[in-house]
Parts: C-alpha cells; structure tokens; sequence
C-alpha cells in the first residue's frame, strides 16, 4: 500500500510537470494543453517547424523546473482559499465581515480592560483596518471571473494580514519599536535586490523617505503604510497568479 501511494505520489508529480510543460508549449504552438478530440494534438508536419517546436520545448524544459515549486505554492494556497471562500459561502459576506470585527473587536475589549488607552487606539485602528480589508476582499471574491480576483480579492485579503499590525504600530510607541525598524530594513532590502535595475532604488530613494513622508500633511507614519501597501498589492497578484496556474495546470475537477 505505502509502495501504491508513493507511486502515486510520483505519478502526479509527473502528470504537473507534463502538464506545465504544455502551458509553455501551448503558448505558441496549438492544442498542446487540451487536445482537440476531433483534431488531436498539434504535431510539426515540416522540418522548419520541427526545429521551432523542439528548440521552444527545450527551452521551456528549465523553466519549468524553476516554476514548478512556484506552482507547489499555488496548488497550496488554492486549498485554503477554497476553504476561506467555502467559509464566506456560508456565512455570507456580511457574516463574513461580522466574525472578523467579533473578533478584533474583542481584542480591542482586551486591550480597554487591561492596557492603557494608547494600546486600546493601536487595536482599535488595526481591527478597524483588518475589518474593511476582509470585507473588500470576501465581497470582490464573489464577483464571478478569475481575473476579478487576482486582480483585486487576493490584494485586500493581503492587505487585511499585513497592515493592521503596522497601523497599529504608528499609535503605540511599544509596538513601534516591534515593527517599523524592521519594515525599514525590509525596504532597504526590496531596493536593492528587486529594485536595483537602471538605478530605480536611488530615484526612489531621492523622491520618498520613508520615516517622513506624510509629515508634512499631519500624517506621520503614511510612508509606512504606503510601503507595505504597495507590498500586499503585488504579493496579492503574484499569489492570485499562482492559484490561476494551478487552475489551468491541475483544473478543479482533476483534484
């Protein structure tokens, strides 16, 4: 049985990559992915497009290589959202919403009980952010096409994990010290290792200071906010692409 199941195991692993591989190749050669049942799949009939078609699946051999763990993550985040998305069926999106301001909300009864009012702000802030973030993301999750959300679902739901520790972080001098010397390092880090071509970390660098930007219209800490942000946009698209691929490699109905 153990011996069945890692067969198995390998079998999938193998269809993945075989079926990734066709992505690649569909991209510019015909019926590679999905095989017309009439036609079959495409095959070169020449020598000219014999070359073309082995040179671009030799290319597109490490490519996939180096997607396929990309894809594993994919597959893994498909899982839970499916789950999270099952949950906000159920309840509705305004249940949805209503759990999580429960939730925060009593964190914030918590904190009024037993912190100072500062620490009560900070809460107060962040689950207020937590709360919109959750229910832009459950409600643009309903809106039926894939597009709709990568573009927008997986951005909010992102941005409901990340920025409500930092909102509250810029009303409480405790919680400061925790997250905005580190956000800071992590930016540096961003701009010199994604943002380094064609000097866009030093034009960036030049133009917005981190620590402060938005002082000057009574809103200390809006560079933070701005930057994680314009992190849990990207991550948010870059994870929706992920869960798209896995979609069209392993489809709902082939899991």
């Amino acid at each position: 049985m153990e011996r069945r199941g890692q067969t198995g195991l390998l079998e999938a692993l193998f269809l993945d990559v075989l079926r990734l591989h066709e992505t690649w190749m569909e991209v510019v050669f015909p019926r590679q992915l999905d095989p017309s049942t009439v036609l079959g799949k495409w095959k070169p009939k020449t020598t000219l497009q014999s070359l073309g078609y082995y040179a671009w699946g030799a290319l597109g051999a490490p490519l996939v290589a180096i997607i396929y763990p990309f894809l594993l993550v994919g597959f893994a985040a498909r899982y839970y959202a499916a789950r999270l998305d099952s949950a906000v069926t159920r309840l509705g999106i305004i249940g949805a919403v209503l759990v999580v301001a429960l939730v925060w909300g009593g964190l914030t009864l918590v904190t009024y009980v037993q912190l100072e009012i500062t620490d009560v702000l900070a809460v107060g802030a962040a689950s207020l952010v937590a709360v919109v973030s959750a229910g832009l993301a459950a409600g643009t999750s309903r809106i039926d096409g894939r597009p709709v959300s990568v573009l927008l679902a997986y951005p909010f739901a992102m941005t409901a994990l990340f920025l409500p520790p930092v909102v509250a972080a810029l009303v409480t001098p405790s919680l400061e010290r925790l997250i905005l010397p580190p956000s800071y390092d992590l930016a540096a880090w961003i701009l010199d290792t994604f943002l380094f071509v064609g000097g866009l970390n030093d034009v960036i660098r030049g133009a917005f200071n981190l620590e402060t930007f938005g002082q000057q219209w009574g809103l200390p800490g809006l560079g933070y906010l701005l930057m994680w942000v314009g992190i849990s946009v990207p991550l948010g698209w870059f994870l929706g692409g992920l869960v798209a691929l896995a979609d069209l490699v392993r489809p709902q109905s082939d899991r």
